[in-house]
């Protein structure tokens, strides 16, 4: 059990491969119908895309859970918590074997008010998963989360956060992966803007690839996926994106994106939201088909993007649900080669080749110490 809340006070202004054990025992999620063998025309992809994410489980790229778990007094996400929309028997339910918790803040928060809500972000991150021995277990490469994997539990992930919480300081970037943090967002910032990246926004990029920290340029300009897709030497990756050509959310990406991310094999994960894919499984399905379509099936995955404050559509209401997402992707005729890719593969390709892009830049690079006034004056 956890009982735990931060002391963090909130804006003023905000305002891979073992069979997974059987769920835990825990509510159902109110909108999930088919958790094993069901009735009707739709059983039989139903019951395909449940064997098929026992060998392929999902990793999903954005959970808000640790914001949203700092609201509740008291918490118990092994046994099931019906105050969020992602709990241990859910993600069971809904064979989530990965996941990302990111650690965006609320608008409003800068400088050392947003380092120093990061941290207190981590330390929940920490203190949930190690309340939570038998459902959580912090990874942070993609070793261990192959081997938390074949444990039977889920694999934690810290990050994405905003660029904000590295108060524009290398040191504090390197501080901030010590402590776990696997993705940045690089948007929002001086060095990270409309107009690009700065000589500094570069160094910070170089360095992250470095540490192993992944780029996320969800939400960033034209200009700044271009250039983090020139100079990154890891692949990079949009944390929740879909197409633009579907739907003009500010966060999806136009097709010329697309392609260019596809080009240096990135990650373009879809998220689950009415606002960005619209209200229903198969608007999802999609965006996902789109996606694949133009930047190739070894650039999409998926992010839930739960306990994030968005509505989701229509059968996705929460963690245990995927199955029914990847029933619809059945029913289109994706290979199954294909779906695996977009659940597991990609997310791990990805993580192993961010950790051997910063095992070879370590042995001839030394941790930056420019600052940003003597880069961008």
């Amino acid at each position: 059990m956890a009982d735990l809340k931060s002391e963090l006070d909130p804006s003023p202004e905000v305002g891979e491969l073992d069979d997974l054990p059987a769920p835990l025992p825990g509510k159902p999620s109110p909108t999930a119908t088919g958790s094993g063998s069901g009735e009707g025309p739709d059983a039989g992809f139903l019951d395909r895309a449940h064997a098929l994410l026992d060998d392929h489980p999902v990793a999903d790229g954005y959970s808000g859970l640790a914001w949203a778990l700092r609201h509740l007094p008291w918490f118990d996400l092994e046994l099931g918590e019906s105050a969020v929309d992602t709990d241990v028997p859910r993600m069971r339910e809904g064979h989530v074997a990965a996941l990302f918790w990111a650690l965006h803040l609320p608008e409003g928060l800068a400088g050392d008010r947003a380092v120093g809500a990061t941290l207190d972000q981590l330390d929940l991150v920490k203190t949930v998963v190690g309340a939570h021995p038998e459902g959580l277990r912090l990874a942070c490469t993609p070793g261990p989360i192959t081997d938390v994997r074949q444990s039977g539990r889920i694999a934690v992930l810290p990050g994405p956060a905003g660029a904000t919480a590295i108060g524009d300081s290398l040191g504090i970037l390197r501080s901030l992966h010590g402590l776990g943090l696997r993705s940045l967002t690089l948007s929002g910032v001086s060095w990270a803007s409309e107009a690009g990246l700065t000589r500094f926004g570069e160094e910070v990029l170089r360095e992250m690839n470095r540490l192993g920290v992944l780029a996320d340029l969800t939400g960033a300009s034209a200009d700044t996926v271009r250039r983090a897709c020139a100079v990154s030497k890891a692949p990079v990756l949009c944390a929740r994106s879909a197409a633009r050509a579907l739907r003009p959310h500010p966060a999806n990406l136009p097709d010329e994106l697309l392609a260019e991310l596809g080009a240096v094999q990135g990650l373009c994960m879809v998220p689950l939201t009415a606002e960005q894919t619209g209200p229903s499984v198969r608007d999802v399905a999609d965006h996902l088909d789109h996606v694949r379509e133009v930047a190739g099936p070894e650039s999409v995955g998926l992010s839930g993007t739960y306990d994030a404050g968005t509505a989701h559509p229509q059968d996705l209401a929460d963690a245990s649900c995927y199955p029914h997402l990847v029933a619809e992707l059945l029913r289109r005729d994706w290979p199954e080669a294909d779906i695996a890719l977009l659940t597991w593969g990609n997310v791990q390709r990805v993580l192993r080749e961010a950790d051997f892009t910063a095992r070879e830049a370590q042995r001839r690079r030394a941790p930056s110490t420019m600052k940003i006034s003597e880069l961008d004056g």
